[in-house]
């Protein structure tokens, strides 16, 4: 086994993002693909349990995405659904457990095992109650991002084009709340203007669950220099996303090493201390033969791989791979 591998092996590795949950409900398919067994090995999709293990990772973020049709009267229920399958996933393993503390990520890693983190994407899912967002806690949701690409009731989303408002009063209500309950707020999905809402709201660190550098991309959902900087600044991280608009602006350039460039570049602006993974796996397709970062979780070790390659010192591989999501979450989850 390569040095780069064995680092692999033994690392925390965290992936800040996915939308794997959608993707294994009975009712529903994603992309044209029909459910799949999440503890089966397939060959469809990004994500199941095998393949989590494959490419050694400790905890996946699970993403609770509210689709559009279901905004706003339905939001909430669609969420419970969607609850209620990551629960119908931990009581078919043992093998796969649920992480509301940094400890338990620890003990998965000691065990063997992979722990689910729960985040919702969408703010729409508490239907502008501060209760709702509560027991949403209770049920072990760790994060949520305020809104997903259109406006709503906490903010604007990134694709409002025209307006230039920040955070609503609920907004700043939801983000306050969040932070005294011990949520992570994700700002991935908002609007400039909304971004710097949160900024100046925020007394705890805040992340961007799944977004890559505009200064080398210039997808709207990217972050720029001062965004950036401006995160660091509150302690946050920044989860590199490998969906192909968001990796570079010519399709035919999107690789692992071009997500690593994204890495070396938000090293550059905001420090090592700043920088995670958020792959978006299920979030997005890929036509076959197309350019990729890598085909799914299961090929992850070949990114210590490539950052070893670049000079990156064991110790700041680490926190590129989890070190950096659990100091984020010893802070505000505990």
């Amino acid at each position: 086994m390569s040095k780069a591998r064995e680092l692999h092996q033994g690392a925390v590795v965290i992936d800040g993002h996915c939308d794997t949950i959608l993707s294994v409900m009975t009712r529903d398919s994603w992309f044209g693909l029909s459910a799949r067994d999440f503890f089966q090995r397939n060959e469809q999709g990004h994500i199941d349990l095998p393949r989590l293990k494959e490419g050694g990772v400790t905890c996946q973020v699970m993403a609770l995405y509210i689709e559009p049709q279901y905004k706003p009267a339905a939001s909430a229920r669609r969420c419970l659904e969607m609850l209620d399958a990551f629960y119908n996933l931990l009581d078919q393993s043992e093998e796969f457990v649920m992480a509301t503390k940094t400890q338990h990520i620890l003990d998965a890693k000691a065990d063997g095992k992979v722990a689910g983190l729960l985040s919702i994407e969408g703010g729409e899912a508490i239907e502008g109650s501060l209760s709702v967002l509560r027991n949403f806690y209770r049920l072990g949701v760790r994060a949520m991002g305020l809104t997903w690409n259109q406006r709503n009731d906490l903010a604007d989303g990134v694709g409002e084009k025209s307006a230039k408002s920040g955070l609503t009063d609920l907004g700043v209500s939801v983000v306050k709340e969040m932070e005294k309950l011990g949520m992570l707020v994700d700002v991935s999905h908002l609007s400039e203007s909304s971004f710097w809402g949160v900024n100046e709201v925020a007394e705890r660190p805040y992340i961007a669950s799944h977004s890559n550098a505009r200064a080398l991309a210039s997808h709207r959902r990217n972050l720029t220099d001062k965004q950036i900087e401006a995160l660091a600044s509150k302690g946050g991280v920044i989860g590199v996303v490998f969906c192909p608009p968001f990796v570079d602006d010519d399709r035919q350039n999107v690789t692992l090493s071009r997500i690593c460039d994204h890495i070396d570049h938000i090293r550059k602006v905001a420090g090592i201390d700043h920088v995670g993974l958020g792959s978006d796996f299920d979030g997005f397709g890929v036509s076959p033969g197309s350019p990729q970062v890598m085909k799914d979780v299961s090929e992850m070790p070949k990114l210590t791989e490539e950052l070893f390659r670049r000079g990156y010192t064991e110790e700041e591989i680490k926190k590129v791979l989890g070190g950096n999501w659990l100091r984020v979450y010893r802070e505000v989850l505990g």
